[in-house]
């Protein structure tokens, strides 16, 4: 299934190329639908965002937003061994998002006072999608990080949560949630409602709609990004395990028809082995269906010549995840800077990020992670920056700022300097 190509061929250059500028999803052929379903949520509130929810996920909710949504209980009717896991890893998520926070800094220069003040949002809107999978993870993934954060409210967005995602909500601090998905959640979330608040910042991954939707209502609201299909590359050499690099390749291809399953190696025998790997493991699969449209359509196995063109390639490509299944892996990860979250040796899985390890695992998508970072504290969170001068000190910079502001054309800005140090 995979399409295994080696470095020179003219396919490969091609394909290359292509995966460079992947994540380009055509959010136009969606942005007029989405434009007027967040045009109607906010001229007519609650009214349009129930009528949406009735067309799109089936029914009417009722209610439809409830700060009452007994996570306990839920959390109660699970199984055992699942209850135990969702509280171990939020308990390793909220761990790793402690060590992320920033308090802040205050110091004095000469009789100049400055400092950078660090609060968290009003209010946070995670959303969870509700369309091929439910995924309580990602509940954990964007709550937690908010609440470390200090946020005290964090309002779920999904459609008919079940007791998983109710579950998931309890033990990850959310205060509210709303009943409804795609874009007319995120435009109830950007703009409120008579019964849904509005937030400050709106985050999680969603389909193309719920992507769009974000794009629009960015500037009225703040988002974490503009997330497109999953993921993965695996980099591997002669010492990687042909069976486990098809089970993490096909770990990323099931999530969606149109995600990326991607190897690059030194070694064409490793990458044929991966290639008759994926084909077998795929028949075993319950989402078999979704997994080989993925691999068939954007699974690609690429031979290098040398480790170091292999690196090179790595981190030009800017992948989401990133497993490093080769001889000295931590040197690997050094030399490759542009990654989401990076999977480091055979013992790793990428599945473990997804759910226990720690880090969020929100990633920037689509060649993003050249300038963008996995979710985090620092998210959620607004700066201020504190100047305070004393009067001595202001009459030492006089003469630099008001040069400065006359070099620039703006007298007020050095008369306001002069009227001070001249009184």
């Amino acid at each position: 299934m995979l399409t295994l190509l080696e470095d020179g061929s003219p396919e490969f250059d091609a394909t290359l190329a292509r995966l460079r500028s992947r994540g380009a999803d055509d959010l136009a052929s969606v942005e007029t639908s989405v434009r007027r379903i967040v045009d109607d949520v906010r001229a007519e509130g609650d009214a349009a965002v129930l009528r949406y929810a009735e067309r799109f996920d089936g029914a009417r909710p009722d209610p439809l937003f409830t700060r009452a949504f007994d996570g306990e209980g839920a959390l109660a009717r699970l199984p055992a061994q699942v209850a135990d896991a969702l509280r171990l890893a939020a308990a390793r998520i909220r761990a790793f998002h402690e060590r992320q926070v920033d308090r802040g800094f205050r110091y004095d220069d000469d009789g100049v006072t400055l400092g950078q003040r660090v609060r968290p949002v009003g209010r946070a809107g995670v959303y969870a999608p509700g369309g091929k999978a439910r995924y309580p993870s990602s509940v954990l993934m964007t709550a937690i990080p908010a609440r470390v954060a200090g946020v005290t409210d964090v309002v779920l967005a999904t459609p008919r949560p079940n007791d998983l995602l109710l579950a998931a909500a309890h033990v990850s601090g959310v205060t509210a949630v709303l009943d409804a998905g795609g874009a007319q959640a995120i435009a109830a979330l950007a703009y409120g409602t008579a019964t849904v608040p509005r937030a400050d910042k709106i985050v999680g991954p969603g389909n193309l709609f719920v992507t769009a939707a974000k794009r629009l209502v960015f500037g009225d609201v703040d988002i974490d990004g503009l997330a497109g299909p999953s993921e993965i590359l695996v980099v591997a050499d002669e010492t990687a395990d042909p069976r486990v690099v098809a089970a993490d390749l096909l770990s990323q291809a099931e999530h969606d028809e149109a995600a990326y399953a991607l190897l690059l190696t030194t070694d064409a025998g490793l990458a044929r082995a991966i290639c008759a790997e994926v084909t077998s493991q795929l028949d075993a699969l319950p989402r078999a269906a979704i997994a080989r449209a993925s691999v068939t359509s954007n699974g690609f196995a690429l031979v290098v010549r040398s480790r170091e063109r292999m690196l090179e390639l790595a981190h030009q490509l800017a992948v989401e995840h990133v497993a490093l299944q080769v001889a000295r892996p931590d040197e690997a990860f050094d030399r490759v800077g542009a990654i989401g979250a990076a999977f480091v040796g055979a013992s790793t899985p990428e599945a473990a990020g997804d759910y226990l390890a720690g880090p969020s695992h929100v990633l920037p998508t689509g060649g993003a992670v050249r300038f963008g970072s996995p979710l985090g504290v620092y998210d959620f969170v607004a700066r201020t920056s504190y100047i305070q001068y004393t009067p001595a000190a202001l009459a030492r910079h006089a003469d630099a700022i008001t040069a400065l502001a006359r070099a620039e054309g703006l007298e007020a800005h050095a008369r306001a300097v002069e009227a001070r140090v001249t009184r």
